[in-house]
């Protein structure tokens, strides 16, 4: 990607900014905001910052905590990557890319896409999966939430090797060893999304001794749900300080109770009680989707590159292959614009 002025400016303001929330985090937050606000161009960019300022105006948000948090115990050269990564290549310049390719190609295309990468450790494994990723960005995908539980090591280089997307990187806490975070002095578009269970505690501390930016997942259904929607598995992850709390259907999870959760992840983002960011993986995924184009999709993977699409009652539908017929083919058969009607 080229280093546009945008860019530049962009990047320049927030290293600046990242020094005087130190000094005044809220000064400096509610300042980076209007000016953001005040510049920015597009929907998507729009509708942030307006949310962003209007929550910003309640003085005791636990949002200017997490912030301050994350300035203090987070390497800047993570902070700036993922998030210029994450808001400027995948949610600013790739957001104007993917709605130029709907427009001309006639397909719809998701801002980020799953990936079941958990017995991708080969260089023939992974030489397939830069392919992806190199058709991803040609299209507007800077954003990839990558799922190898057991042996997230193998993942580091290869997300190094595409410096100008974001990665999250869901793995179990076992998985978070000291030779993991030791790769992540020479990484910094990846961020581990941390499993939560009775280990999860010593990954995230030995994670944020190590000033890496980290988040954790909780899988739901009927039987944990009321946990989410009370509030009560936000304020006890809180304690963890990760930056987002993801919730992550089980696979025999209902739609009612999946819709619950996304609600209740929103209710908690719009209270700020939580110095956490709740996130419900598919919902969120898709609500943010629909903001970036017309009509929201979401695309998953499974290790064989066959596709699930989150929400649907049919799996594997599709008589084509990611290793083989690639993002753009598959795309168009699976999510084809809606001609427009005749009058």
């Amino acid at each position: 990607m080229e280093n546009s002025v945008s860019r530049i400016l962009i990047e320049t303001t927030v290293r600046q900014t990242l020094k005087g929330i130190q000094e005044d985090p809220e000064r400096s937050i509610r300042n980076l905001v209007d000016m953001a606000l005040q510049f920015s161009e597009g929907r998507f960019q729009n509708r942030f910052f307006e949310t962003a300022h209007t929550l910003l105006e309640n003085e005791k948000s636990a949002y200017y905590g997490l912030i301050h948090d994350a300035v203090s115990h987070i390497e800047t050269k993570h902070i700036v990557r993922l998030g210029m990564n994450i808001g400027y290549n995948s949610c600013t310049w790739g957001a104007r890319r993917i709605r130029s390719n709907e427009k001309q190609l006639g397909f719809n295309i998701p801002w980020a896409v799953f990936l079941q990468m958990e017995d991708a450790s080969s260089d023939w494994d992974l030489s397939r999966y830069h392919w992806v990723i190199q058709q991803g960005e040609a299209l507007g995908i800077y954003s990839w939430m990558i799922f190898a539980p057991h042996d997230p090591l193998a993942i580091l280089p290869f997300a190094a090797a595409h410096p100008d997307s974001a990665f999250f990187l869901f793995c179990e806490p076992q998985a978070v060893t000291p030779d993991f975070a030791a790769q992540f002095l020479s990484v910094y578009n990846v961020m581990p999304v941390i499993h939560l269970d009775k280990n999860t505690q010593a990954a995230c501390s030995l994670l944020r001794n190590a000033r890496i930016p980290y988040s954790v997942s909780c899988l739901y259904s009927a039987e944990n749900i009321k946990a989410i929607t009370n509030g009560e598995l936000f304020a006890a992850v809180q304690n963890l300080h990760p930056l987002f709390t993801v919730l992550i259907p089980r696979s025999d999870c209902q739609h009612d109770t999946q819709r619950a959760a996304y609600q209740a992840a929103i209710d908690a983002r719009n209270r700020q009680q939580f110095q956490t960011i709740p996130w419900e993986l598919y919902g969120d995924t898709q609500s943010l989707d629909s903001i970036i184009s017309d009509d929201s999709c979401c695309a998953l993977f499974d290790k064989d590159g066959n596709l699930h699409i989150p929400g649907s009652p049919e799996t594997d539908v599709w008589c084509c292959n990611l290793f083989e017929d690639g993002l753009a083919g598959i795309f168009s058969k699976a999510y084809p614009k809606a001609l427009p009607s005749r009058k």
